[in-house]
């Protein structure tokens, strides 16, 4: 195995449980096996992988769902392994802390950008290099939202290695300063390793927490009720649900399959898809 390409086309069936024939020409990404469940009982199709470090589930349709865990180096781990199947695009469903009072517990958040904060991205691009999604994607994720008469937010996502930093005042401070809407731990690397390996991808996140007040911290009992009332939700736009019309549903698949083509993604480098 001298190449990325080998190296990945190697790793990604030993990763998933999955081999390269069963990864559709669209990719869902999530860090919640819960998402994996719905989506495997909506469609009627298997969960592939259970037992190892990522699971997946595909329907007749040709998505595919992956959970790929939690952080940086999980979410640069899956775009670099994905250069295997070559996907159309790639949407990130996850969760974020909402940081402004615009971004209230279960809102959706469209990131047009994401403020490089977990180093991880810093082994592809040098920090100066902007981590942006591919803004027809986005447009898409934008119209789809709007079809479910969903609000959503736009704005810059913090995303960091710090998993426990509530308590942290002076890490707090510095999220006041840089004025970002929400915080995460996965959307910046998304975005950065998917420009460097030349993936259309993007990110609709839902709001789980607030975490810059103390009564808006995320507890056991609070992600219960996030995950109960809006997971659904969150899928239904990723894809539509099964007991919708057939035809409408081929239709968001085949609208997704064409503006997030490659015909979006430049190869100059200035990723304005």
């Amino acid at each position: 195995m001298k190449t990325k390409l080998d190296i990945a086309k190697d790793w990604l069936p030993r990763y998933t449980g999955t081999g390269l024939d069963g990864f559709g020409p669209h990719i869902l990404l999530t860090n919640f096996f819960n998402y994996l469940v719905k989506f495997s009982q909506r469609f009627d199709v298997p969960i592939l992988g259970e037992g190892g470090p990522m699971q997946t589930v595909t329907n007749k349709d040709g998505l595919t769902l992956i959970n790929f865990g939690i952080g940086s180096a999980n979410a640069a781990t899956i775009m670099d392994l994905l250069v295997a199947c070559k996907p159309r695009g790639v949407l990130f469903l996850g969760k974020c802390g909402g940081l402004k009072r615009s971004a209230e517990i279960g809102r959706f958040i469209l990131p047009v950008a994401a403020i490089r904060g977990e180093g991880t991205s810093n082994d592809y691009l040098p920090p100066e290099v902007p981590a942006l999604p591919s803004f027809k994607l986005h447009k898409f994720v934008s119209n789809t939202v709007l079809q479910y008469r969903q609000e959503y937010r736009t704005g810059v996502i913090y995303t960091t290695n710090r998993r426990v930093w509530e308590w942290d005042d002076q890490f707090r401070e510095r999220l006041r300063i840089l004025s970002a809407i929400g915080i995460d731990m996965e959307t910046a690397t998304v975005f950065i390793v998917g420009h460097v390996n030349q993936i259309p991808r993007g990110a609709l996140l839902l709001v789980s927490d607030t975490p810059m007040t103390p009564e808006g911290i995320k507890t056991q009992e609070s992600d219960k009720a996030v995950t109960a009332r809006y997971t659904d939700l969150h899928l239904d736009i990723g894809h539509p649900r099964h007991d919708r019309d057939r035809s409408a549903r081929r239709g968001n698949q085949a609208l997704w399959l064409l503006r997030s083509h490659g015909s979006i993604h430049r190869q100059d480098g200035n990723d304005c898809g």
